[in-house]
């Protein structure tokens, strides 16, 4: 359990973090406590447990907070849905799409055991409701019948090839779900090799939408894929298999 006072956000970083929300559209003065505790919460953990390599301020705002709440300019989330995070690691993109979407139920999934103590602590701190940290590898959970094909979105954030974030992730959405991955620039590279993977799974490349991460510009670009078949039973692969020899 976290000990001792959390500092939060800085009034620098509160306005780093209200300027990148107007940028991408949203209204983050509401939930400006939460994400105050939540960076003190994160800096102070990681000064015990090696969760990000991000140190500063406006590094945590802006390419944690902001960069996970891309996702919002897609129009996926007004809805109950149940959301998974693959590949969470301390809590990117899920905790701050709960924090801003707090209707949505959002199971936080990674295999790194430190990291989803983490994210488990934080929901409790944070009085996050419809939300679970879970720990485990993709590969595995998403043959247990209460995860099979039981979401209606998955995202990820820095997991791994499109290639093989399809494999790990389809098998997790019900039939007419979408996958959404953040990825950098260059996702285009990512894409010429995945329609026969998606063949394979299930799916089809339903959007790319493109955008820049406020303050720095960098590009970024939301791959979203659609659940249209059912995911043969022989995916996913078992674990490090997918990862070695992708389908694509």
């Amino acid at each position: 359990m976290f000990h001792g006072k959390q500092g939060g956000l800085s009034p620098e970083g509160e306005r780093l973090l209200l300027e990148g929300g107007r940028a991408l559209g949203l209204d983050l003065s509401p939930h400006l406590p939460a994400f105050s505790r939540l960076y003190g919460l994160l800096m102070e953990a990681n000064r015990r447990v090696n969760l990000t390599a991000l140190r500063t301020e406006e590094e945590v705002v802006v390419k944690h907070f902001l960069d996970s709440l891309t996702l919002l300019a897609l129009p996926l989330w007004d809805g109950p849905w149940r959301v998974l995070d693959l590949g969470t690691g301390a809590g990117f993109p899920g905790l701050p799409l709960k924090i801003v979407r707090p209707e949505l139920e959002i199971t936080l999934l990674d295999a790194t055991r430190k990291k989803v103590d983490f994210v488990a602590q934080a929901i409790e701190a944070l009085g996050l409701k419809g939300a679970k940290a879970l720990w485990g590898r993709a590969e595995e959970v998403a043959r247990l019948p209460e995860h099979r094909e039981a979401y209606h979105r998955v995202v990820a954030r820095a997991v791994a090839p499109l290639c093989v974030l399809a494999e790990l992730s389809l098998p997790f959405l019900a039939l007419g779900g979408r996958m959404v991955a953040l990825k950098g620039p260059r996702a285009e590279e990512e894409l010429a090799s995945l329609p026969q993977a998606l063949a394979l799974l299930g799916g089809r490349l339903a959007e790319v939408r493109a955008l820049a991460l406020p303050f720095l510009g960098e590009g970024r670009s939301l791959v979203v894929l659609e659940k249209g078949a059912p995911t043969p039973g022989r995916f996913p692969r078992r674990a490090g298999v997918p990862a070695k020899h992708p389908l694509c």
